[in-house]
């Protein structure tokens, strides 16, 4: 018998998700209007403890939208970490400024605040820490640094919804923060992105150049050039059905990791497992390994074991300077290499079952052998 493949990822619809986009249905109020819309922004916004949620339609215009109503431009600079997804360096070149690179930390992959100083140039504008991942950047130095250098916070919290950072949840930590709704996220909505503040100059300005720069008052008057970056409702209806069930996915995604973190104890010896600092609550997108002994098996080498198992994995990012839009010299982000060339995705999300953890283990144990 041949088994399923398991996926790296995959979205869990167990909730009210198909009644809602019926409603939506029934009622016409398909594109950018309807109930859904106000309240999912608004089941966000308790959720992650601020005043304001603005929808969207995808994580990468969550972060455009939000760096051009910090009013980013030409000539600025932010700074951005090395290892990360390519939107969190699209975004700021969108807005013609330059994306300037900062090395991660090797416990949890996240930007180093030590390396944050000496990047900072008199046309650094903001600072865009990601929590990569899952697990929340330590923030309170990051902040700090902010505030002596009068610079911009925005939280790239794609991949950690409902993380925390000493008992507070990412999306209210800094200036503002955006999340992604991909169909591999914590939630989704198919396609989607919110950005969060407690800033209402600033949520009115996201508000603004989200609607094609309509005047929010005025309709079809346009005092700003604006994009159409508007949630649907159908969008929304699904997002709203996955806030109802949002805890029930966090709490089954550290039933993944706590499988996992007993499963590989015995594989030590080859593999980092990921840990969680003290002070922060992850919440394990992507459960990441490291290979100790990349030299005897490559990181490649063990996702293409592991495809021919049926069970998909994925690298962790290759850093941004070797992408060619931004390629810089090698050596000058050593631990984003070091994690890159080391590191895996393996399977997390809701969906897993305590077979399909042993088949993986069992799997991984087989191609490190």
């Amino acid at each position: 018998m041949t088994l399923a493949r398991i996926p790296v990822a995959a979205p869990i619809l167990d909730g009210r998700e198909t009644e809602y986009v019926m409603e939506c249905m029934a009622s016409s109020w398909i594109s950018s209007s309807g109930r859904f819309i106000g309240e999912f922004e608004a089941a966000f916004a308790a959720f992650c403890g601020v005043k304001h949620a603005v929808a969207v339609n995808n994580g990468t215009t969550a972060l455009h939208l939000a760096l051009v109503a910090l009013g980013l431009g030409p000539g600025d600079e932010v700074l951005v970490p090395d290892l990360t997804y390519i939107a969190s360096a699209n975004a700021v070149k969108y807005c013609g400024a330059t994306p300037v690179f900062v090395d991660n930390e090797r416990r949890t992959f996240n930007l180093d605040p030590e390396a944050l100083e000496a990047k900072i140039t008199p046309r650094t504008r903001g600072i865009i820490p990601v929590h990569l991942y899952g697990h929340p950047v330590d923030m309170d130095p990051v902040l700090e640094i902010a505030r002596r250098h009068n610079l911009f916070v925005l939280e790239d919290a794609a991949e950690a919804i409902g993380a925390t950072y000493k008992g507070r949840r990412v999306g209210g930590l800094g200036d503002c923060a955006t999340f992604s709704f991909f169909g591999n996220k914590i939630i989704t909505t198919g396609e989607g992105g919110m950005v969060t503040t407690n800033d209402d100059a600033l949520a009115r300005n996201l508000r603004l150049y989200r609607g094609q720069g309509m005047d929010l008052e005025r309709r079809y008057w346009f005092p700003v050039i604006g994009y159409n970056y508007r949630m649907t409702n159908i969008a929304a209806a699904i997002g709203l059905a996955q806030m109802e069930r949002i805890e029930a996915h966090l709490a089954a995604r550290q039933r993944v990791a706590a499988g996992y973190n007993a499963r590989l104890a015995a594989l030590g010896e080859k593999l980092i497992l990921p840990i969680s600092e003290n002070w922060a609550g992850h919440v394990y997108w992507m459960y990441t390994v490291l290979l100790t002994q990349p030299d005897l098996k490559s990181r490649d080498e063990l996702i293409m074991a592991m495809d021919q198992e049926g069970i998909e994995t994925r690298p962790v990012f290759y850093p941004m300077h070797v992408m060619p839009p931004y390629a810089e010299p090698e050596g000058v982000y050593p631990n984003a290499d070091w994690c890159s060339e080391r590191g895996i995705n393996l399977p997390t999300h809701a969906g897993l079952t305590d077979d399909d953890l042993d088949r993986i283990v069992t799997a991984l144990a087989r191609a490190l052998a």
